[in-house]
């Protein structure tokens, strides 16, 4: 029986392309490794931590490198792992099954492709999408009113962190954090899809 695959994909900030490739569990866990861009000038790298896994990400958004560390268990069975740009909120790599990969990826290269529109013609607002952004936060507040909003701590108390193309939603009991993404129409369609929000609760 064939070793299942995991997909990753990124955007390479220097050429712009974006980076798809499949590796296999025993490739990503058994010691470092880096995913190269084939114009040879970025790479996304893996250091092995144990039973963790330290992620390196060039980031085309705000032209630095980050540093995510995630479980191997998650790295392996989640069926889409995304690492985010802090400044901007967009996702930056995606790690999982093929399809949730590569339809991440599209959904970033359009969010990228609109940054690009909207620098070339000096037009950047407050939000990556005004209109998904206002959108996200009516659903939101829809949410919240039918006391849909909880943490898996078990508080019921937030509060909300709005960003460039996202929106984190923070219990104000442990800090934990829940980022739902608002750049684009699928964004917003997700979220729409949704009766109720969990933070994932803080773990001692």
């Amino acid at each position: 029986m064939p070793e299942e695959a995991r997909s990753i994909g990124y955007i390479c900030p220097v050429c712009g392309q974006a980076v798809i490739a499949s590796r296999t569990a025993f490739q990503l866990c058994a010691g470092d490794s880096a995913l190269p861009c084939p114009c040879g000038k970025s790479e996304l790298r893996f250091t092995q931590l144990g039973d963790r896994c330290e992620v390196t990400v060039p980031c085309l958004l705000c032209a630095r490198d980050h540093t995510a560390v995630c479980s191997n268990d998650g790295m392996l069975t989640q069926k889409l792992l995304a690492l985010s740009c802090p400044k901007s909120g967009l996702g930056c790599c995606y790690i999982g099954e093929e399809g949730p990969v590569f339809r991440a990826m599209e959904q970033l290269e359009q969010a990228v492709d609109k940054l690009r529109a909207d620098d070339e013609g000096e037009r950047r607002g407050a939000f990556l999408n005004d209109g998904v952004m206002a959108e996200v936060l009516a659903e939101l507040k829809d949410v919240a009113q039918r006391g849909g909003v909880s943490c898996g701590c078990g508080s019921t108390d937030y509060g909300v962190k709005v960003g460039y193309a996202a929106v984190d939603v923070v219990c104000a009991a442990c800090g934990a954090a829940l980022r739902l993404p608002a750049a684009t129409a699928d964004d917003l369609d997700a979220l729409c899809a949704r009766y109720t929000i969990t933070i994932p609760g803080r773990k001692e």
